[in-house]
């Protein structure tokens, strides 16, 4: 068995380590996607944990060489940019965790990583309000435990220590929650960190692990053909870098000359230097303009108009491919908006329908997201940052989108305020509330307030057969909740629809909103609303063409 010669992780090691677990989560995301079965059979854990992970893959290998302290303390950062859905953000505060234990260490041996472990147990459950047992906290958590009793010097031991635990932790899982228990599976979380503790330990013993080949990386770039030439207000597509002429030069000035010729204006900067993109017909102005403030260190100019000329025609587009990292690293930066009024509002939500709906309601920024898409906490940052408000209410309208969008608070200058809506009839519920001429204290109280007023029901289908609440569901049946709560299943959706208005009659609701999604038709909308009428002839129902995927139909009653 190979064994490393130092006894110890160094900054090159730990990169490895990430890279190798981004790698391996990555690979069984499906079947760790397969085994969530909270709150209904939809799965999306294994791709949140996956795509928290390789936010971290990806900074490191732009980054080269780093110490132990400053690989580690890039990790944590990237992760919790990147973190998604409740999984994404736990999986973030353990890497915070350890990155604070690794702090100002050169090297890690087995007794600093058994503390480290154990750091980024105590930062997750620090974090989580209410821990949940049988949860990837609980295999974090034990396998610290065990990695901290070795009370060993030697990184392997301390590791494999951890790995046995974990998996012994894991199998427990199925028996420590209910619902767990009744699906007969284990926590997809849970086996999440086992994969990267797996890895972490492989990776030790000499075994990098690389991604499947069907899972090779995704080279994203700007799509040129789907662009029209009248869409191009200006020509050049400018970036270039700065080295500054003093670490504290205020660049307000030439961002506020940038807007004058051109626009898609981003500044990204550090203490030495300074990255520009900006589309402007005069890109040798805005050179000459950035030259009172340090000295060119590089530049990239294309024609975007030729661009589509080449592409319209068949042809490859020239670029200058040189400068691709740096001009996608800038386009990230989020824009931040100075405040213009006290308040704005920031929702998530997932179809055009409900976008119209939230902006009609006063939302100034919308974030495409939901259920089996849950969006990042950069995501939710960028939006927030680009509101033109000194308070900024958050509606996450999903109950797994809540911990990331709290995330967000100490990551922006703006005050956050997070609305905890878990539906999306109770983010429009909390938005109706809202008064302007109010204070925050008044409003977050009265938005609180109406959210419990709203009762909300979802049809959606099973992806996957299992128990839930104790009713055997079937891969590709429809699915009615109320409350949250699973209120039936059938191969009919009228059927559900029908017990759902029963109950809603029995609730004596006065107001009924029924959002259709992408997969309903106007006709079988209006239906659906006849059948309601027929069981609540009192109540004033509307109907609004929400447009989400996922979710037949969501219905809130008042």
């Amino acid at each position: 068995m190979y064994r490393n010669v130092r006894n110890t992780i160094d900054g090159a090691t730990l990169r490895k380590m990430i890279l190798s677990a981004a790698a391996s989560v990555e690979n069984h995301k499906q079947q760790i996607n397969e085994l969530n079965v909270f709150p209904v059979p939809d799965g999306d854990t294994g791709t949140n944990m996956s795509m928290t992970l390789n936010a971290a893959a990806d900074e490191l290998r732009k980054a080269g060489e780093l110490s132990l302290t400053k690989a580690a303390d890039k990790v944590a950062s990237a992760m919790l940019r990147g973190a998604r859905g409740n999984s994404g953000v736990i999986l973030s505060l353990l890497f915070r965790g350890i990155s604070k234990t690794l702090k100002g260490a050169e090297d890690c041996d087995g007794v600093l990583l058994a503390a480290a472990l154990n750091g980024g147990v105590e930062a997750a459950y620090k974090a989580v309000m209410k821990p949940t047992e049988g949860t990837i906290l609980t295999v974090a958590r034990v396998s610290a435990a065990d990695a901290l009793a070795t009370e060993s010097a030697d990184v392997e031991a301390v590791l494999q220590a951890a790995v046995t635990s974990a998996e012994q932790a894991l199998a427990e899982t199925v028996h420590q929650n209910p619902v767990l228990e009744k699906a007969g599976v284990v926590d997809a979380g849970g086996k999440g960190w086992l994969y990267v503790l797996e890895a972490m330990l492989s990776v030790y013993r000499g075994v990098e692990i690389e991604p499947n080949a069907s899972a090779g990386e995704v080279k994203e770039q700007a799509d040129f053909a789907e662009l029209g030439d009248g869409d191009i207000t200006f020509a050049f597509d400018t970036v270039y870098i700065m080295r500054k002429a003093s670490e504290n030069v205020d660049l307000e000035p030439l961002r506020a000359y940038l807007n004058t010729i051109g626009d898609s204006i981003v500044i990204g900067e550090d203490d030495e230097s300074f990255k520009v993109h900006v589309h402007t017909d005069i890109p040798g102005q805005a050179l000459t303009e950035s030259q009172k403030y340090g000295t060119l260190e590089l530049a990239k100019i294309e024609n975007m108009r030729m661009q589509y000329d080449d592409l319209a025609s068949g042809r490859t587009a020239r670029s200058t491919d040189d400068l691709e990292k740096i001009e996608k690293e800038l386009e990230e930066q989020p824009a931040f908006a100075p405040a213009e009024k006290p308040f704005g509002m920031v929702s998530v939500c997932a179809g055009k329908g409900l976008a119209a709906a939230f902006r009609e309601l006063g939302a100034d920024q919308i974030i495409e997201g939901g259920q089996t898409m849950n969006p990042s906490t950069q995501d939710i940052l960028v939006k927030i940052n680009a509101t033109p408000a000194e308070t900024v209410f958050v509606f996450p309208n999903n109950k797994n989108i809540i911990m990331a969008a709290e995330q967000t608070i100490p990551l922006t200058e703006k005050k956050v305020v997070v609305i905890p809506s878990k539906t999306i009839p109770q983010g429009v519920s909390a938005m109706l509330a809202f008064d302007p001429d109010a204070d925050e204290e008044t409003n977050v109280e009265a938005m609180k307030e109406a959210m419990k007023g709203v009762q909300t029901m979802q049809i959606t289908y099973a992806a996957r057969d299992s128990d839930f609440d104790g009713h055997d569901i079937h891969a590709g049946e429809y699915l009615a909740l109320y409350g949250g709560a699973l209120f039936g299943s059938n191969t009919d959706i009228t059927a559900l629809l029908r017990g759902l208005a029963e109950k809603v009659r029995e609730e004596n609701a006065e107001f009924i909103t029924i959002y259709y999604g992408a997969d309903i038709t106007q006709e079988q909308a209006e239906q659906t609303v006849k059948l309601f009428g027929e069981f609540c002839p009192d109540a004033e129902i509307n109907l609004i063409n929400g447009g989400q995927p996922v979710y037949y139909y969501l219905i809130s009653a008042e």
